[in-house]
């Protein structure tokens, strides 16, 4: 039987945390290159991804559209689809609609593989080109990949060191958790983050390199440099108090008093909230999609929406597969998530809200306090604007991180999203019931766990924990 929440282990292991926090305040390493240059370098490579009609995605061999419903499929079967979603739900200021959404059944490798040199723990990291990167390479897993990638089916070459994560005994495993990804456009996606650290030799590919967590804390501070692959897999891995001491499982250090709810308060609020929501979200023709139309630059909506689907033709000589065509979502402009974060009783809380999405497995994810597509700002009534977003950009003081990273850009054309953390005292500790205020180190312990947080929830956990 499945163990209860109340009973999900939440202690942390002392001696792995110890050893991430001292890889995280180590910002040099012998075995690691110049990363600006070298990165800098990867980008000069001849990489080319052409936004093409939808048209010429039909190839026997390739993508098409699905006779009697419109979907864009590959002929495999394999890889993901473009599908229609009609949702109905009794949570925010729209019940019900229809939306093109990406359906992706394999569950991908999100893999790194750690190990220590000079007794510092470094993490393997590639220079991966994917077709709607900003700035076209960005640094990912040692291993991103679907079985459908991993298993050849694009009959192309085998993806580097995948072994270490389809092989048993390779490694002691020190993270292995499925997570999600955005559940606004992806239907019920789910991957499996891992690191595994090894101690014997790993043969360097020239797009690969070392990097200890300090260095990677810097880069991130960068714009569209860490792929947010390698931060959901990366946010997964403990982290201990600034004293080196464990925290329980209420997230608190030995003689400190805890946040504002336990963790027991704290599941049963989730549970709370997962109880009271309807969501129904189901998959129909892509042709049965209402308010979208089929143009050939792509399938977009009829007025307003926040995103278009549209085909690429790539060319990528370091990639399995040196051409491809393919769907990509393309988001309209600009994305924010945004966090609030206060002290109280002395400790560090963030301000995270229980979000409703069509594409959760359970209903309920913890996303950050603010989510929001900027470019529908101007044409979004002040009474209709997420509760808390004016809050966060008029912040002038209080900024703690503030940068722009892509999202996945496997899946997504040229996916940004401002990742903005604000430290503001005075907010109010009273606040609507779809929020709550729960400690980072509560948050760690959560996201240890599968379906808790949410893609940008941990993607801003990672950044407040390399301040």
């Amino acid at each position: 039987m499945p163990a209860r929440l109340d009973q999900l282990e939440t202690s942390m292991p002392v001696d792995l945390a110890t050893r991430i926090t001292a890889s995280a305040r180590t910002t040099a390493s012998r075995v690691s290159p110049d990363i600006d240059d070298w990165v800098e370098n990867k980008r000069k490579q001849p990489f080319e991804s052409t936004i093409i009609p939808l048209a010429e995605l039909n190839e026997p061999n390739g993508w098409g559209i699905a006779p009697g419903t419109g979907n864009l499929e590959h002929h495999s079967g394999r890889f993901f689809s473009v599908e229609g979603l009609h949702v109905r739900t009794n949570h925010g200021p729209v019940r019900e609609w229809r939306q093109p959404i990406l359906v992706q059944r394999d569950i991908a490798i999100l893999g790194i593989i750690a190990k220590e040199f000079d007794g510092v723990l470094h993490f393997l990291l590639q220079a991966k080109m994917e077709p709607g990167n900003m700035d076209m390479v960005q640094l990912s897993p040692t291993v991103q990949a679907t079985s459908s990638n991993y298993t050849q089916v694009h009959q192309g070459k085998r993806a580097a060191y995948v072994e270490y994560f389809t092989e048993p005994g390779r490694g002691r495993v020190l993270v292995d958790i499925l997570q999600s990804e955005q559940g606004a456009w992806f239907h019920l996606k789910r991957n499996r983050n891992i690191v595994i650290e090894v101690t014997g030799d790993v043969p360097l590919h020239e797009d690969f390199c070392w990097l200890t967590l300090g260095q990677i804390g810097r880069l991130l501070r960068r714009r569209n440099v860490m792929n947010m692959d390698a931060r959901t897999v990366l946010g997964c891995l403990p982290v201990a108090a600034p004293d080196g001491d464990a925290f329980d499982g209420d997230g608190r250090r030995s003689g400190e008093p805890g946040g504002v709810r336990t963790m027991t308060e704290i599941l049963s609020w989730i549970t709370g909230r997962k109880s009271e929501y309807e969501l129904s979200a189901a998959l129909v023709p892509l042709d049965s999609v209402t308010g979208w139309r089929r143009e050939a630059r792509g399938i977009v909506p009829a007025e307003g929406g926040n995103f278009s689907i549209v085909g690429v033709r790539v060319h990528a000589r370091t990639r399995e597969v040196h051409s491809w065509k393919q769907p990509l979502l393309a988001p309209h402009g600009l994305g924010l998530a945004g966090l609030v974060v206060r002290r109280i009783g002395g400790r560090l809380h963030a301000l995270v809200r229980a979000e409703v999405l069509p594409g959760h497995r359970d209903t309920v994810e913890l996303g950050p306090t603010v989510r929001f597509m900027m470019d529908d700002y101007p044409t979004t009534p002040a009474g209709r604007r997420p509760e808390f977003l004016d809050h966060m950009l008029s912040a002038r003081s209080g900024v703690r991180f503030d940068v722009v990273l892509s999202e996945e850009g496997g899946r997504f054309l040229h996916a940004e999203t401002r990742y903005l953390v604000v430290e503001d005292d005075d907010f109010p500790l009273r606040v609507p019931e779809d929020f709550a205020w729960i400690t980072v180190e509560q948050l760690m312990a959560l996201q240890r766990h599968s379906y808790y947080l949410g893609i940008e929830a941990r993607t801003l956990l990672l950044c407040l924990n390399n301040l």
